[in-house]
């Protein structure tokens, strides 16, 4: 039995495969690593960075927390935040990326929290409401998006929000996309 060894070429070739592949070669120009936190993306950022060959040089681990029992689990994200602020919050993407890099050990680090929808918004965080988190060493810069769509499109503009303000990060940049 013979296995076809995999490439790039396997997968399309789109914006966000760009962006992680560039991000990839920021990190491995460093030495640095990399870690995810993710809720709404179900693991999408981390997808996207492992399509990339050699992601293993410079990817060390993903948290696919969508519960708040598994962020306080996994990531020690002080479980009275939820009922303080919520989870699609601030205050909780911080404590998940601070929480992936300790674990971790990475430099960097990326959380997302949001309402993806269909359902699940609010008057105070409508659908599309997602706050992201990125961190480099001490550094953590969060901001807070409100994206259009579908669930898909919300989880597809997170991961690309996300990936973007890694390669802002990994140049020694503040992410911004305001």
């Amino acid at each position: 039995m013979s296995f076809a060894k995999p490439s790039v070429e396997h997968f399309p070739v789109d914006d966000i495969t760009q962006l992680a592949a560039t991000l990839g070669q920021l990190l491995l120009a460093s030495s640095a690593q990399l870690s995810t936190a993710e809720s709404c993306t179900g693991g999408g950022i981390a997808e996207a960075v492992t399509r990339i060959p050699g992601s293993s040089s410079w990817f060390e681990a993903g948290y696919v927390t969508y519960s708040n029992r598994q962020k306080t689990r996994q990531l020690a994200v002080p479980p009275q935040l939820f009922d303080a602020v919520g989870a699609v919050s601030r205050e909780v993407v911080e404590a998940m990326a601070r929480g992936a890099q300790v674990n971790s050990s990475a430099r960097f680090a990326v959380a997302v929290s949001g309402v993806a929808g269909p359902d699940g918004g609010s008057v105070d965080k409508p659908v599309g409401t997602v706050w992201i988190c990125w961190a480099a060493a001490e550094q953590l810069i969060a901001q807070r998006f409100l994206f259009a769509g579908d669930r898909d499109a919300v989880r597809r503009q997170t991961v690309k929000a996300a990936l973007e303000g890694l390669i802002q990060l990994a140049r020694g940049e503040i992410p911004n996309r305001g």
